[in-house]
């Protein structure tokens, strides 16, 4: 078997002489070269995507969603596979674990994400609380917008692993009527019927979506069903509006973290603890309504205007009590956007401010669900506590893009952000309350320069900031019920004071086109201070504490490589690659030294070599190879490096009405460790921090649609 780190020092060794081979001819970044008259309207929204990206000075990604689909699309690992700069993966259910940058980095699997700004068709989706998962559906998507780091920053985004967009089907991009099928190993199963049309001036798409499975591992039965509709109206050629709406339920059983022996020998077996406890998470019915609405005021400028309601309650039943959250927020986007000439040369700005709030309802109400320990006494279903979470963000922006000589432009912002985070314990009488308020700052520069028609380089340096989640600081408080509270004895009273996360961040890199392909390289260093970390504070934990942590350093590579390796006759041999090294670590902790974060891997690759044939045939072979990650703070265990590999087959009919697919995953039925969620110190001790990833499994899938 190769090593982990073959195959990623060869593409990293690959991309770095790109430039020196670009040709004369062949793609101009920055210019949109697919012309409204001659392409399909998914060929449209990805190729101004990209366009729009390759104007940032840094590391992006834009996902077309009709490559992903040619296979299983169960969750956000597979719509963010094959990303340069994105780790996400997936322990078993939709609660997949994203990281960019280290965004993250140790954030368990199925908790709010965080460290990202997630957006649905550009409108807000995180929130004080971080980003639920439930409304994430790959089938609803046409593609995805990934700006890594600092270069979110036009998005409102000053998180230190930048924004993700996921952008919906519209009537322009849909067909009349599209109905899809898969199924496979585990009891999986997935069915969609959607619609779009464009009727004048008005254009809808609607999809119905249902999803379950048994899962690979023991106990993580799972079933989702959802709806989501797009309305829009064009009233003139100076003003439309779009209203957006999304309704998902999820179910998935949890099975907990297991040891690496467990892995090895047993991959299948759950927790028992869990299962003793048949641990659940629900999400009963989140509710994401929406409105955008542009106005062009000339041909160089317009106003956007976004408003947003979203409700995402959760049923927690993970330990032995049962927590009822209520989280519902409202947010509010503008952004301003202009383009002139100063002394001959373009110049483009924007401005923009975002506000996201937590309504009064915010909270959760915690309740006995297993008699045990201090709660021995009491039935099920006994009132244990109350607290609030409640916060708020506030983000207001400015940048300008100025071409201040030939093909060279110089990229500035700045940004000023107003947190608010508060938890109070209500009930029982004698809790706590913390409440917080901080103004901060964020700027930005970067230059771009066209080196040719086909090579750009950039640079940026820039200043990130995010707030700890309202849940975090009841969570990590160390004050607790004393003994006589009743069922509220020993858990948290005090909710504690966490500092806001900052990060300083230097990018350099480059695109473009070669005669090797299509590629991209970034490179990225940043000093984090008071990083948000998240600890188990032992194996049978369920929710982890959040702390400030001593200065950290985040550096890392993000390459990428799409290559034509041979056509002839209208078929086609093809290589993607996919390469991140991250680097993330103290600075001489007073307990660490300069020991590494742990969660996410070093080295992470993946590959996928594809031949198409002009019948519409296809037949590819993946490989995914990561390194090891440790399990602790300490260092002292890690779970193993392993490599992964995969086939497909499939068939897309010529005019693009239907399509076939068998997507087979773990040809080897490697046993590993997919996510980690590290504790403090394990003094070498194989300790349950881990969850095994999908054995071998095989899909197939059929879609049909009336164009």
């Amino acid at each position: 078997m190769p090593s982990p780190k073959s195959l990623p020092a060869a593409l990293l060794g690959l991309t770095l002489v790109c430039p020196a081979l670009a040709e004369a001819e062949g793609l101009e970044l920055g210019q949109v070269l697919i012309g409204a008259e001659d392409r399909s309207g998914e060929d449209r929204s990805v190729a101004e995507a990209e366009a729009r990206l390759a104007a940032v000075p840094g590391g992006t990604n834009v996902v077309d969603m009709r490559r992903p689909l040619q296979g299983r699309v169960a969750s956000n690992q597979d719509v963010l596979a094959y990303q340069p700069g994105v780790y996400a993966q997936s322990s078993g259910n939709e609660g997949v674990k994203i990281s960019i940058r280290g965004s993250g980095i140790n954030r368990a699997p199925g908790a709010h994400a965080s460290g990202l700004y997630t957006m649905l068709d550009g409108l807000p989706l995180t929130g004080p609380g971080g980003t639920p998962y439930e409304l994430l559906e790959p089938l609803w998507l046409d593609h995805v917008e990934v700006l890594r780091g600092a270069n979110g920053f036009d998005r409102g985004a000053l998180a230190l692993g930048g924004a993700i967009d996921y952008l919906s089907h519209t009537g322009y991009n849909s067909p009349k009527l599209q109905v899809r099928y898969a199924t496979g190993s585990h009891g999986y199963q997935q069915r969609q019927v959607s619609s779009g049309q464009v009727l004048g001036d008005f254009d809808y798409y609607v999809a119905v979506t249902d999803a379950q499975s048994d899962g690979y591992q023991d106990h993580t039965n799972s079933e989702s069903q959802g709806l989501i509709a797009n309305f829009g109206y064009r009233f003139n050629p100076n003003l439309e509006t779009r209203f957006y709406l999304r309704y998902r339920e999820t179910d998935n059983d949890l099975a907990g973290r297991v040891t690496k022996h467990s892995i090895e020998h047993d991959p299948r077996a759950a927790n028992p603890a869990y299962v003793l406890r048949d641990d659940s998470r629900k999400q009963p019915g989140s509710t994401f309504i929406g409105n955008k609405t542009t106005f062009y005021l000339d041909d160089d400028s317009s106003i956007q205007t976004g408003l947003v309601y979203h409700d995402y309650p959760m049923d927690l039943r993970e330990g032995p009590n049962r927590l009822k959250v209520a989280y519902t927020d409202v947010s509010g986007t503008f952004d301003y956007k202009r383009r002139d000439t100063l002394w001959g040369m373009e110049s483009n700005s924007n401005v923009g401010l975002r506000v996201t709030k937590h309504l009064p309802n915010n909270g959760a109400s915690e309740l006995v669900r297993i008699p045990t320990g201090n709660t021995a006494g009491y039935a099920p279903g006994t009132h244990m506590r109350n607290f609030t979470y409640q916060g708020s963000d506030t983000v207001l922006h400015a940048g300008n893009d100025l071409e201040i000589a030939e093909d060279l432009w110089l990229t500035t912002g700045l940004a000023a952000i107003y947190t608010r985070r508060e938890s109070a314990v209500t009930y029982p009488d004698g809790g706590g309350k913390t409440s917080m308020g901080d103004w901060d700052y964020a700027p930005r520069v970067g230059l771009r320069y066209q080196l040719t028609p086909q090579v750009q380089v950039f640079g940026n340096l820039s200043r990130s900031v995010e707030a700890p989640h309202p849940w975090s600081l009841i969570y990590s408080a160390n004050q607790r019920f004393p003994v006589g509270s009743g069922p509220a004895t020993g858990t948290q009273r005090d909710p504690i004071e966490l500092q806001n996360q900052t990060a300083t961040t230097l990018e350099l890199g480059g695109r473009g086109d070669s005669a090797i392909g299509q590629w991209s390289l970034s490179w990225y260093y940043s000093q984090v201070r008071h990083e948000l970390l998240s600890v188990l504070p032992d194996a049978n934990a369920t929710t982890p504490y959040e702390l400030n942590a001593s200065p950290t350093v985040h550096q890392g590579v993000e390459a990428g490589l799409q290559s034509d390796l041979w056509a002839a006759d209208g078929g086609r041999l093809s290589l993607r690659q996919a390469y991140t090294f991250s680097d993330f670590h103290y600075r001489d902790d007073d307990r660490f030294g300069d020991n590494r974060l742990p969660g996410l891997p070093m080295h992470y690759y993946q590959g996928e070599l594809r031949y198409d044939w002009p019948q519409g045939f296809f037949a590819a072979v993946n490989t995914q190879l990561v390194s090891k990650v440790a399990v602790d703070y300490a260092n002292s265990y890690y779970a193993d490096p392993y490599a992964l590999f995969g086939a497909t087959l499939g068939f897309n009919a010529p005019k693009g009405d239907w399509q076939t697919w068998l997507d087979i995953r773990n040809l080897t039925d490697k046993r590993y460790a997919a996510t980690v969620t590290p504790g403090y110190d394990d003094k070498g001790v194989d300790v349950a921090r881990s969850t095994p990833g999908e054995g071998l499994g095989a899909y197939v899938g059929v879609s049909w649609s009336w164009l």
